[in-house]
């Protein structure tokens, strides 16, 4: 599994970091923390560069709020240290289901397991 991870890896982007950000990484990287999904983030001495690692596909929906602030100097404090205060009212994180088997599908749609008949839709026809 080792070998086809590699491959993979070299081929392409979405699967974690690449070649080059990993030695980036490892070169200058300093780690700052880790989100609840695995996702770990760094940034440089001079703090000029931050960014994420991500565990699993590179999806930018799964970076929580907190952490995007941090990424786009929104707030300097680290999340891991400092976290934002929420709300009662707040759901957790959520990544962007769309395009997966999990989206949203309102009542009627035709991606529900038991579509239901629409009485508020008339279907136009033009007249002859």
């Amino acid at each position: 599994m080792g070998i086809l991870n590699s491959l993979l890896r070299a081929v392409t982007w979405w699967n974690g970091q690449t070649l080059n950000t990993q030695i980036f990484t490892w070169r200058k990287g300093e780690k700052v923390g880790e989100d609840d999904q695995g996702n770990a983030y760094y940034r440089n001495a001079d703090d000029s560069k931050r960014w994420v690692i991500y565990n699993g596909e590179a999806e930018a929906s799964r970076v929580s709020p907190d952490w995007h602030g941090w990424l786009h100097r929104t707030f300097d404090e680290v999340p891991s240290e400092k976290p934002l205060k929420k709300k009662s009212w707040e759901k957790p994180h959520q990544e962007n289901l769309t395009g997966t088997a999990l989206a949203y599908a309102p009542s009627g749609s035709i991606r529900t397991k038991t579509p239901t008949e629409r009485s508020d839709y008339e279907a136009w026809s033009p007249e002859s």
